[in-house]
């Protein structure tokens, strides 16, 4: 059985048939891939692996990658798909009881968030006298003022963009779009971004990719990823890139703005999802709380 072509035709089924985002399509890819891998290292086939295989598969990935009940519960969700894809192809395997599995329950963890003073701290390290320090400014600028995922941002192309208005057309996630706003800040680090140093990128050669390396070619996730670890290391900070997404919104909510207009701000297909920056909010209000007034511990909802 050759893994590659079941691989492709299982990632084509996600796109086509189950219409799930590229980000996601690929994600799931990767984790059968690492199911197949394992397989094959305990030398079981596809179709002799069962339900009790699956259990040992997850249980490895806990003890061995350390990973949580949230990426556990990712895991469960791609073999679950990938079961229904085997059933429906045809290929009978014993893991198609692997729907009979329960997906953990997500640990209920407060987004991380910076204050205001760091992410101006963190921005400031930044080395503008490049072309990519200058685009990297832009970048980071673009997705702390307007909450744009790391996916949304590398996505867009320069007539989804407009500078002038403060206004960008992205996709997020299930392919839906969406009108984001982005404040003077981000507008001018983006105008000098398209005017300096995305045209120094580029050279001679053209691209739809608003935000290119090196090569010309769109930046990568990966790549972005990297740059901003070294820059949170500059600034002492430990903070994912995310974690200006979840600023944003924080400060929305802080700012006064109501729940239905930052869920519509984020791309959250659901309200629950933005719910959670409520109780960030009150996170906050305890923590300065205890430090101002530790003599009233426990009138703000604390015993």
């Amino acid at each position: 059985m050759n893994t590659s072509v079941i691989l492709e035709s299982y990632y084509s089924r996600l796109i086509a048939l189950e219409r799930r985002a590229p980000l996601t399509a690929s994600t799931y890819r990767f984790e059968i891939r690492r199911f197949l891998e394992w397989l094959a290292e305990e030398e079981l086939s596809l179709e002799a692996a069962g339900l009790g295989d699956v259990i040992r598969y997850l249980a490895f990935r806990r003890s061995v990658n350390g990973i949580d009940s949230r990426s556990i519960a990712k895991a469960i969700s791609a073999l679950r798909s990938f079961s229904r894809f085997l059933e429906d192809d045809g290929i009978k395997t014993q893991a198609a009881v692997v729907s009979l599995l329960q997906i953990p329950r997500r640990e209920d963890r407060l987004p991380e968030v910076h204050s205001k003073e760091e992410v101006d701290r963190l921005l400031s390290m930044i080395d503008t006298d490049t072309p990519l320090g200058i685009r990297n400014r832009a970048l980071y600028e673009l997705i702390y003022s307007a909450g744009l995922r790391v996916s949304e941002a590398v996505s867009l192309n320069m007539a989804e963009i407009f500078i002038k208005k403060k206004i960008a057309r992205v996709t997020g996630k299930g392919m839906k779009e969406r009108l984001v706003l982005f404040g003077p800040d981000a507008a001018y680090w983006l105008q000098r971004y398209t005017g300096e140093s995305r045209p120094r990128l580029l050279g001679n050669r053209n691209a739809k990719a608003f935000f290119v390396g090196r090569s010309g070619k769109r930046l990568s996730r990966k790549g972005i990823w990297k740059n901003y670890r070294s820059l949170t290391i500059q600034a002492s900070l430990s903070s994912k890139l995310h974690t200006l997404r979840h600023t944003f919104a924080t400060e929305l909510l802080a700012g006064g703005a109501d729940l239905r207009s930052v869920q519509e701000l984020l791309g959250h297909a659901g309200i629950s999802t933005t719910q959670v920056y409520t109780h960030v909010n009150t996170a906050r209000l305890r923590e300065h709380h205890r430090k101002f007034l530790p003599r009233l511990k426990g009138l703000i909802g604390e015993p």
